[in-house]
Parts: structure tokens; C-alpha cells; sequence
């Protein structure tokens, strides 16, 4: 597909997705943590799932609207109470001035061009938006207080050896009581990203550094199956499993490009569902896709 850019304008209406009143069936199970395939390769197979993103063209400035083609594909926005959290429709921001898409040929570092924090998935229907975590930009502190502290100091010196740009987060409580934190970091190429999952041991194999309310814990979670995966990213997803303490953590990475995403949700007083968890980190890899 053609990546138009010029003078901003009005993006086209999003799309929403028809109804479908289960839970989507996932395709294939995580992809396991090797050698990253050539992104040549990559680029040459098709972009899109059938249930990605959908683009527009509105006049030259351009936003994007997303949809699932099928709502059993990819959980979008909430149509049945079956666990699902009532998202606004979403569309990505419209790209600088003859800049291309992360995955193109023409941006072999796989770079997001766009502002980063207006890839961060908004929150949803009835949330009350974390005062700290706005959708601006955090400090590399704030990123790590998510992590236990005997895994702070090693976590800030990775950060502020490598290429970190910056990070982007947004956080927000739902009703129920249950807490979603997403952060967006930036480096300097995708090469640079993947290095910051392979030394923090982010994998199918390891979740990595322990979480701020888990015993160091965590297991990959059996339930994802990547459903909504786009081409060129992969995602990493773990549970805290029992007996946990007084809140379930889950937590899911996504790798793309030169950005790495962390969800990281939980609730007080029992386990944090899965539902609305695994539409979360779903919609935010389509958002970084």
C-alpha cells in the first residue's frame, strides 16, 4: 500500500467493527524468541492480516482509521458484555512530511516517524485517567518504579547506556478497580530495540524483569495465541500465577520496530481478567504497526 503525506487534513471516519458475540479465537501460539527473520523477507510478504489496519486517504495530510474485519478476528471496540472494554474508534496520526511507515523500504531501521505519544492506545469508555500518566512523556525512574526494586538499578544503567530516545505512557483505572499501565519506548533503531528485550531476558521463555507486586514470578500466559499480531512485531505475554497476592499482574510486551511496548494491568482483591487484558495489548500492537 502507498503511504500518502502532505499538508494535514481531516483523516477519514474510522470504521468500526460488526459484532460477534465471543471471545475471538486466537491464531498460532507466540512466536518464540530466536533469530529475527531478514526484514527484507519480511517486507516482502504481505503487510496486513486480514484483521490489521485499514488505511484512508483524505485529500494529502493523512490519518489512519483501525478495524478488525471480523470481529471474531480482533477484539476492537466493546459490542456485547462479554469482558471487553469500550475503546474509542482509533486511527494513527498522520506522518511528517515525506517520512515512511516503520516497515517500508525505504526505512530499513524501522523507525515510527509519528509522534510516539500519539501511538498510545487511549483509554477506554468509563476510565479515570492516572494523574502521572497522562500520555506525555515519563522519565526512565517512572518506567522502572513498575519493576521491584532490587531490578531498578540494573534496568536505569541498560536504559541510559543504550539508545533510549524517550517513553511515552498512559495509565488508567477502570470501575472494577483495575489498573492499565502502557508505556511506549523509543530507540534508536530496531536493532537497538531488540537489544534492550535479548539483555532484559524478555521472551517466550522469560518474562524478564520481575513486576512491582508479583513474588518475581510470572509465566507465559497459555490463553494468547497473537491474535490481532501484526507482520514484523512480535508479542511476548505472562501471568502471575497462583497464589499471587492481592492483585493479579499481567503483563505483555510488544516489539516493533524501534519501539518496545509494555501493558501491565492489575486488580485488587483477585484475578485480573484476561479478556479485556489480552484486547488491550492487541489494539496497542496494531497502534505500533
Amino acid at each position: 500500500m502507498t503511504e500518502q503525506t502532505a499538508a494535514p487534513a481531516a483523516g477519514p471516519e474510522p470504521v468500526s467493527a460488526p459484532p460477534a458475540p465471543d471471545l475471538p479465537p486466537m491464531p498460532p501460539a507466540p512466536v518464540v524468541q530466536g533469530p529475527r527473520p531478514p526484514r527484507r523477507v519480511l517486507r516482502a510478504v504481505a503487510r496486513w492480516t486480514a484483521a490489521v489496519l485499514v488505511f484512508g486517504a483524505a485529500g494529502a495530510g493523512t490519518a489512519y482509521g483501525i478495524t478488525s474485519m471480523e470481529r471474531t478476528d480482533v477484539p476492537g471496540l466493546a459490542t456485547e458484555d462479554d469482558g471487553r472494554w469500550d475503546y474509542p474508534a482509533l486511527a494513527l496520526p498522520a506522518l511528517p512530511a515525506d517520512k515512511p511507515r516503520p516497515y517500508s523500504d525505504g526505512n530499513p531501521s524501522e523507525i515510527h516517524h509519528a509522534d510516539l505519544r500519539e501511538l498510545l492506545l487511549p483509554a477506554p469508555a468509563g476510565a479515570t485517567v492516572d494523574k502521572k500518566l497522562k500520555g506525555g512523556w515519563v522519565s526512565t525512574e517512572q518506567f522502572a518504579s513498575e519493576f521491584l526494586k532490587s531490578a531498578r538499578p540494573s534496568l536505569g544503567d541498560t536504559l541510559r547506556e543504550g539508545t533510549l530516545r524517550h517513553i511515552a505512557a498512559r495509565g488508567w483505572t477502570m470501575p472494577d478497580g483495575t489498573s492499565n499501565r502502557i508505556y511506549l519506548l523509543q530507540f534508536s533503531s530496531a536493532d537497538d530495540a531488540d537489544a534492550f528485550r535479548d539483555e532484559r531476558y524478555i521472551g517466550a521463555s522469560s518474562a524478564g524483569d520481575p513486576l512491582l507486586g508479583t513474588h518475581g514470578d510470572q509465566k507465559l500466559d497459555e490463553s494468547w495465541k497473537g491474535g490481532g499480531r501484526v507482520e514484523s512485531t512480535v508479542s511476548y505475554v505472562f501471568s502471575e500465577p497462583k497464589p499471587y497476592g492481592s492483585a493479579q499482574v499481567r503483563a505483555g510486551y510488544v516489539v516493533a520496530g524501534d519501539t518496545v511496548a509494555l501493558v501491565v494491568q492489575s486488580r485488587e482483591g483477585g484475578g485480573t481478567p484476561r479478556v479485556p487484558f489480552h484486547q488491550t495489548v492487541i489494539l496497542q500492537n496494531q497502534l505500533l504497526g
